[in-house]
């Protein structure tokens, strides 16, 4: 059976890795439920050249001819479509990733605000004790966002800043990125050939 995964992407700068992940997610063959907060929105039309349709089901569209997958692997859902499956414990994904993820939405699941579906859906992946990554993108860190990831942390969220390595020498941005989502890749349980493992590749 494959995986199911919740990607939320949300207004931080770095909407490059959480595209990138869609990507690998469905490449994968994972079933993805994928939700845009507004400001994701916009910063994917400033930092890529990317120009999204406004409705969830031509965002779901777009990407499924982007990838060439069928339409019944990806969902999207607009950001207070309460009905969607995510928002309820019965019917939890295997796995949530927020990527990239602002601080403003750590402090949310940190609190269960649930004032959207993103953070609905995190609060649900929390209380089901399923895994969530999420892929902070700020700096430097103040104590109050510091206070909010030790708090999720310890109630079982992986804590994941967006922070590439450099031992695989990246000639490009896009070996950044792919750095960060193998990353998650690796604590999703699934395959990836990104990037590899360290001392994997000393030889080549």
């Amino acid at each position: 059976m494959s995986l199911q995964v919740a990607l939320a992407m949300t207004g931080a700068s770095g909407a490059q890795y959480g595209l990138r992940l869609l990507e690998c997610l469905l490449g994968a063959g994972c079933r993805v439920t994928l939700m845009l907060s507004k400001p994701a929105q916009v910063v994917i039309g400033m930092e890529t050249e990317l120009s999204l349709p406004a409705r969830p089901a031509e965002i779901r569209r777009f990407f499924c001819e982007r990838h060439g997958v069928p339409e019944a692997q990806l969902a999207v859902y607009g950001r207070e479509e309460w009905t969607a499956p995510v928002a309820s414990g019965s019917a939890a994904p295997d796995a949530m990733v927020v990527c990239p993820c602002t601080t403003a939405t750590v402090s949310a699941l940190a609190t269960g605000a649930s004032r959207s579906l993103i953070e609905r859906a995190g609060d649900v992946v929390l209380k089901e004790r399923r895994r969530l990554v999420l892929v902070v993108r700020e700096t430097p860190f103040s104590q109050i966002h510091l206070e909010n990831m030790l708090t999720l942390a310890r109630a079982g969220a992986v804590i994941m800043p967006a922070n590439p390595g450099f031992y695989h020498r990246p000639t490009e941005v896009g070996h950044l990125v792919d750095f960060v989502v193998a990353r998650v890749l690796d604590h999703l349980g699934l395959p990836q050939h990104l990037v590899p493992a360290w001392g994997g590749a000393q030889d080549e």
